[in-house]
Order: structure tokens, then C-alpha cells, then sequence
């Protein structure tokens, strides 16, 4: 069952996502967000007894459709109360940086935060920007979405607490050093990183979120990402060094989830930076998940 927001004519609404068309919920199913029609959400039971009629009977002329080009596919969850972020839960990608990728009893996760206004909406322009425009990289994720609060939660538990999953492209401004001029301190190489996470539309999001209970194992997806068509990114979302269950058990030890949270699992192997290969004005960024869809995006230069 694929879920998404879109706007059209003006409006927002929520339907059923297909690659060629949405069915809009219209009246049928009351909800006012993504949350409330993925597990644990309260017209999850409404919207799953349709989806199921769609796909016995199909989308036929009965039902109200928009073509996908007709409208604009908005980030399925809208306000996340935290984005949360794997930094370095590939080993090969930690590796192309010329690190050694330990195993997961030496070493623990590595979180970092992105503020809500860097939700970006598929096929919306990422804005390159002015303070620092020549390092600006990709890294396409599986995001994860939380679905039913919880605090202190095992490993072994922690699926039951995923509403959903989608796409994620943690847009990342590489050496991003503000006042080039400054004075060096200590601590400038961890500041400089953590800020060139969070600038406006570096968190892409969708085209859609995908019921857990339809994604079967959360492991075994392909996450692909290509530039212009060329494929950089290829690695199965399981070849983590942390699963979404030790990465949701770590989080729990000192923070509760809530619904609507989105943890992004870390990105493999292939980022510009390995390269120093940086994103262009005029680029375009195709990130995909089997079993959830493509989310495509074109850099831009801020004006």
C-alpha cells in the first residue's frame, strides 16, 4: 500500500500512489495526514480494505484519478517531529572515504539532525547555495517512519513501531566552512559538517510512503541514486553495519519516537565527494527504492 501527498489545482490531498496515477482519498478516508492511513494510524483499517479493492479489481473509469503529471507530489510526511540521520552505517562507504569500517560491537551509531525546513518535495529544485556552491553531494537513503511512540524499545520490537518507509536524499554540502577568514578552533571540522547538513531543501522526500506491512523485509530493497541518468549509488538497504532495529533501540535509549518521526539509515558507497564529483546547476538527481518509487529532483542555483 503506497500513500501520498500531492497538490492539485490548489489543494492538498492525500491518495493512493501508483506509478501512472493516484486515487484521491476524497471523503471516503478523513485523514488528515500520511501518519493516520499507515499502521498504527486510525483509518489505517479503512484505507488497507480499499487498497485491497484496487488491487483485486484495479483502477478502473469508476474511480477518480490525477494523472502523476498532473500534480505536485508533496514530502508524504509534512512536519516530521525529528529527522534523525546515519552518518557512516555503510561500510563501504565509510571505506571510499579512506576510513576503516569497523564491526557493530566495536563501535555504535552515528546520529545527526536535520531541521524540518530542509523537507523538500519530489521533483522540486535543491538549491545550491551562495555561502558555499562548489561541494554540494547526494546520498540517497531508506527512510524510516515511525508510526506508535515509544521509549527504551528492544531491538527485537523495534519493527512494530515503523508505520512506513520512503525515499531520502540527504543532500549534503561538503566542506562547508562559513567565514573562510576565521580563526581555527578545535572543534571547526564537526561544526562545519553538522552545518553543511542544514541548508534549506537538503532533505528530498518521497515520491510516496510505503505501508511496513506491504514492504516486506525492510532489508532486502535495492536503494539506487543516478546523476543525469548515470548510476552512482547501488546497494541493498540490509548491507548496513546498524539494522533499523539497533538503529531504533539506540535512538530509544535516550529519546522517544513519536509518530510521524523519520530516521534515515545511512547511504553506500558512490557519493560525489569520493570523487570530487559535486553537483551542478541544471543536474539531475534520480534516488530509488524497490517497492516505494523513484524520486527524482534538479539542482539549482540559489538567485
Amino acid at each position: 500500500m503506497r500513500i501520498c501527498r500531492y497538490s492539485h489545482k490548489n489543494e492538498v490531498g492525500l491518495g493512493f500512489y501508483f506509478d501512472g496515477c493516484i486515487v484521491p482519498f476524497g471523503k471516503s478516508i478523513p485523514a488528515a495526514s500520511v501518519i493516520d492511513v499507515l499502521p498504527h494510524g486510525g483509518h489505517y483499517g479503512t484505507a488497507l480494505t480499499t487498497w485491497e479493492s484496487l488491487e483485486h479489481d484495479g483502477v478502473d473509469a469508476s474511480r477518480e484519478t490525477l494523472d502523476t503529471a498532473d500534480v505536485q507530489l508533496l514530502a508524504p510526511v509534512q512536519h516530521p517531529g525529528k529527522i534523525l540521520l546515519l552518518a557512516g552505517n555503510y561500510a563501504d562507504h565509510i571505506q571510499e572515504e579512506g576510513k576503516v569500517a569497523l564491526e557493530r560491537a566495536e563501535t555504535f551509531p552515528y546520529l545527526f539532525i536535520k531541521p524540518g525546513t530542509c523537507i523538500n518535495d519530489p521533483d522540486a529544485p535543491v538549491i545550491i547555495p551562495r555561502v558555499n556552491p562548489d561541494y554540494v553531494d547526494y546520498e540517497a537513503e531508506l527512510g524510516v517512519i515511525i508510526g506508535k511512540k515509544g521509549k527504551h524499545i528492544a531491538e527485537a520490537d523495534a519493527l512494530d513501531y515503523v508505520a512506513g518507509y520512503t525515499v531520502i536524499n540527504d543532500i549534503s554540502d561538503r566542506k562547508y566552512k562559513p567565514n573562510p577568514d576565521r580563526k581555527d578552533r578545535e572543534r571547526d571540522v564537526f561544526f562545519d559538517w553538522q552545518h553543511g547538513k542544514w541548508h534549506d531543501g537538503f532533505c528530498p522526500m518521497g515520491p510516496c510512503a510505503v505501508a511496513a506491512t506491504h514492504f516486506g523485509d525492510p532489508g532486502n530493497h535495492r536503494v539506487q541514486l543516478r546523476v543525469n541518468g548515470e548510476l552512482r549509488q547501488s546497494a541493498l538497504t540490509g548491507e548496513t553495519i546498524f539494522s533499523i532495529g539497533a538503529i531504533i533501540e539506540f535512538i530509544t535509549r535516550t529519546m522517544t519516537l513519536e509518530p510521524g518521526d523519520i530516521i534515515a539509515t545511512g547511504t553506500p558507497s558512490g557519493v560525489g565527494m569520493a570523487k570530487g564529483c559535486y553537483l551542478r546547476a541544471g543536474d539531475n538527481l534520480t534516488a530509488s527504492i524497490e517497492g516505494i518509487g523513484i524520486l527524482n529532483n534538479r539542482m539549482a542555483g540559489e538567485v
